[in-house]
């Protein structure tokens, strides 16, 4: 049984709806907004109408965004102060003191999100055995005095993740003295690592105002329509009560890309192994579902910012529709990372924009026709684009319009290229055994090109590709994610002293899900002793000599090789997941798909005529020969020649090589 369920992902260019009810899926893309929570209520409105339902009919709203993300990169965060123990103030700035590039003498750091003049220092002091010198109440209240007017206090002391007592009672007594956010190291993330930790909890000092107040604008407006409280998307792949995100605003940072892997994930049959590829107004993002999971990390960074919490590993590039094509100082052609966004967007969006992007390429490539409506509803400007790519062409000397948009579309295609090489082969996976799973409003215009560069034989493209990111968000599970930190020697370790982490991470995990009863997975970090970063190893019991063996095991398959050393038990981690199976949608097809047919170029080939499809009226079973474009209202998928593709009984278009 599945209700009326509507997800909405909202990106840099596109806000898109994925509605399912009574087995049939409605999708919808509207442009997003300042305040995304006007676009996501206009693209609830488009889809219910489509649809032909009143928004209150809808039982389950889940949502993904990008505010956190967009506060971290656009440095428009909370004016937010740390606190933490006395001698530590420049923890955020010294860092690792690992230089951006080695070779790059001019090469700068990011700077910190908190600066200085608002990092202080109290006098007290733990270490991993216990609390040395508990803090002086008299010191804090002082200190709130000099926090007025701050919107937002991160607290990170000296081994908080061990003995959090100085840390917990700091927390109450600012929250009593200020009526701001305040996060505590020791609730965001407790592990050792000084710089991280305090990083990660800095960043979700940083963010926490945005997300309140976004969130709480979004509920209200949801509310007056009839519309559930959504539920949030994290970082980690799952979704969580908007109550819980805004208690833990640093898991939503990657809330969009994560949704794209669980669509992709759910709607595609594994093979070997998957490189998800989500293209879309913005940038590519690039991630591995393998072994049927969805690959994760605790070792991520956001422009430049550690963040420890659990993700999915997603390498993201600047390379989206609408990222610009400029020629650097040696006369060389680039693409992005600066994007037209929605507003003016790319030149053929006819909102005034003045620069060539990727998506003025494929308008003059033949790829995007004169007739075709973005988005269901934004009519083209297409001698707006042929405009820009002339000058672009001026600028490159290049040749003509054609030529521009040639070399723009294989600069895109070659910096998303280094992504998916980041996330296989710099990993020790070879990219030919995976299959490209291409989604997002420009990916599948992409995909075949791609593949075809990095040898990968199969291409997959969902049918509602163009708002897989919304798609995934109904077929999420619930999921939240603790760990603490407990090092020892593995053999030495007190399994008694172990099980009572476990069990209190357990309890945490537990008391955050609120969908049903969730499955409990336990995990441990351990390292060869000596060296400075850990491996992620399941585990159901805690057994040593058998832990130990996976270790060995996951080691060999990370870096190929095991060791002889003893191993180092260093952090305890619980996960609890409420799943969710993808909704069953039902797929027909039928009626004339083609369309007509248009002069297209293609990498190597030329100009072709190609054909083109109405994708939606495919049915079941029917082969599409390249050289062919493939429309639908949200997403465009294009065949060279020699490619040929298959739909499969659910709309999922399968494209191999012709031999």
């Amino acid at each position: 049984m599945h209700d009326t369920h509507i997800g909405v992902d909202v990106g840099g260019t596109f806000t898109d709806v994925a509605l399912y009810t009574d087995e049939d899926l409605t999708t919808a893309k509207v442009p997003s907004t300042e305040d995304q929570s006007v676009g996501v209520m206009a693209g609830i409105e488009k889809a219910c109408e489509e649809a032909g339902i009143d928004p209150d009919e809808i039982a389950a709203f889940s949502h993904a965004m990008t505010v956190s993300v967009n506060a971290l990169l656009e440095r428009d965060g909370a004016k937010t102060a740390l606190v933490t123990t006395e001698g530590f103030r420049d923890v955020l700035e010294i860092g690792r003191q690992a230089r951006p590039d080695l070779y790059d003498l001019d090469a700068e750091k990011p700077a910190a999100l908190v600066p200085r003049k608002r990092r202080y220092e109290l006098d007290e002091r733990a270490t991993p055995e216990g609390i040395e010198r508990a803090i002086d109440e008299g010191e804090v209240r002082e200190l709130a005095r000099e926090l007025d007017g701050v919107e937002s206090v991160a607290v990170c002391l000296l081994h908080a993740y061990a003995h959090d007592d100085n840390e917990r009672r700091v927390a109450e007594l600012l929250r009593e003295a200020l009526d701001v956010p305040v996060s505590t190291s020791s609730e965001v993330l407790a592990e050792f690592r000084e710089f991280e930790r305090s990083s990660t909890t800095a960043v979700d000092a940083y963010v926490t105002p945005a997300i309140n107040s976004y969130v709480g604008r979004l509920a209200e407006r949801a509310a007056e329509a009839g519309v559930p409280v959504p539920r949030i998307m994290q970082s980690n792949g799952g979704t969580a009560e908007a109550d819980t995100v805004r208690e833990h605003a640093v898991t939503t940072v990657l809330s969009g890309p994560a949704a794209g892997v669980v669509g992709a994930g759910a709607t595609v049959p594994e093979e070997g192994g998957l490189v998800t590829f989500d293209m879309g107004g913005t940038s590519s993002d690039v991630s591995l579902v393998r072994d049927g999971e969805i690959e994760r990390t605790t070792d991520a960074e956001i422009d430049g910012i550690p963040i420890g919490t659990p993700m999915v590993d997603v390498n993201t590039v600047g390379a989206g529709g609408g990222s610009i094509a400029w020629v650097d100082p040696g006369g060389a052609l680039r693409v992005g990372p600066r994007s037209a966004g929605a507003e003016p967007g790319p030149a053929c969006y006819g909102k005034g924009g003045e620069r060539a992007t990727v998506t003025d390429a494929n308008v003059v490539l033949g790829y995007i026709g004169p007739e075709t409506a973005l988005g269901g509803e934004m009519t083209l400007d297409v001698e707006a684009a042929h405009d820009v790519l002339e000058d672009l062409a001026e600028e490159a000397g290049l040749e003509n319009a054609l030529e521009a948009a040639r070399g723009v579309y294989r600069v895109a295609n070659a910096n998303m290229a280094r992504a998916v090489r980041a996330v296989t082969v710099e990993r020790g996976y070879d990219p030919r055994g995976f299959g490209l799973v291409a989604f997002g409003g420009a990916g599948p215009m992409h995909a075949v090109s791609l593949a075809e560069s990095l040898d990968i034989e199969r291409v997959v493209v969902p049918r509602p590709a163009g708002v897989l990111s919304a798609f995934g968000l109904l077929a999420a599970d619930e999921k939240h994610d603790a760990v603490r930190t407990y090092r020892a020697p593995l053999e030495e370790a007190d399994s008694g002293a172990v099980e009572s982490v476990y069990a209190d991470l357990e309890e945490r995990v537990r008391e955050e899900t609120a969908t049903g009863e969730p499955a409990i997975e336990r995990a441990a970090d351990l390292r060869y002793v000596g060296q400075s970063f850990e491996i992620t190893v399941p585990l159901s019991e805690f057994d040593p000599a058998a832990l130990e063996e996976r270790f060995h095991a996951a080691h060999n398959q990370a870096y190929g090789y095991r060791m002889d050393e003893a191993v180092e038990l260093v952090n305890l981690r619980a996960t609890a997941t409420v799943p969710r199976e993808a909704p069953p949608v039902s797929y027909e097809g039928g009626g004339d798909p083609v369309v007509g047919t248009r002069e297209a170029y293609f990498p190597g080939g030329g100009r072709h005529e190609a054909t083109i499809y109405d994708r939606d009226r495919l049915a079941p079973g029917e082969r599409v020969a390249g050289p062919a474009v493939l429309e639908q209202a949200e997403s465009t998928t294009v065949l060279p020649p020699e490619w040929v593709g298959t739909v499969e009984t659910d709309g999922t278009l399968t494209a191999r090589r012709e031999d």
